[in-house]
């Protein structure tokens, strides 16, 4: 097989696994997250600020991120806007996979580097480990509830003010029986314009 039908394969073969789909006792061997987590850390970033950062949550500690979830869900959601239904889904998805990566982009050092291109830095890096776990067979789902721009989620994860949280990554293996979610996408030349 020729080396870029492969990556081909992997691009069109990822797809969002959602946590409750995701067996959630069986465990992720740490090499295989050292991967991973490896490969996101080759993702390209301008001057080379490498601003992806990662913070996991597994086992017990799934259950301290829920809370913090909910609790900064409650503290500032309008009753307008509050919803009973999304505070239980923000304390079941942690407890769902067996992992959860918070994603965060650290702010450099060097401000002419616009911000953008730091979190489009970090989505190069979660794509990364995104496409490394589709070839392993491992799902994925990048979820980010409004919860985490917040100053209480920053502190929770030890990130400054000028950081961000731009994302939960879940992982896991999907359930015995679960069947791969199959794709679609318009055709690509409705998105392109050659000049």
């Amino acid at each position: 097989m020729h080396p870029s039908s492969a990556v081909t394969e992997v691009i069109r073969r990822r797809r969002t696994i959602k946590p409750n789909m995701m067996d959630p006792v069986r465990g992720i061997p740490k090499e295989l997250v050292e991967e991973l987590l490896e490969n996101a850390n080759w993702a390209p970033s301008h001057g080379l600020t490498e601003p992806w950062r990662f913070i996991i949550f597994q086992g017990a500690s799934r259950k301290s991120l829920a809370n913090t979830l909910q609790g900064l869900y409650k503290e500032h959601t309008s009753p307008d806007d509050f919803r009973p239904g999304k505070v239980d889904q923000l304390g079941q998805r942690p407890m769902q996979a067996p992992m959860v990566i918070a994603i965060a982009m650290r702010r450099g050092d060097r401000p002419k580097i616009p911000e953008i291109e730091e979190i489009e830095a970090v989505a190069c890096a979660v794509q990364n480990m995104h496409l490394s776990a589709t070839s392993q067979g491992l799902g994925a789902f990048w979820s980010t509830p409004g919860v985490l721009e917040t100053g209480g989620m920053l502190s929770f994860l030890g990130l400054r003010d000028i950081d961000r949280c731009l994302g939960l990554l879940y992982l896991g293996w999907p359930k015995v029986g679960t069947t791969w979610p199959q794709g679609k996408r318009k055709p690509v030349a409705q998105k392109v314009q050659w000049f």
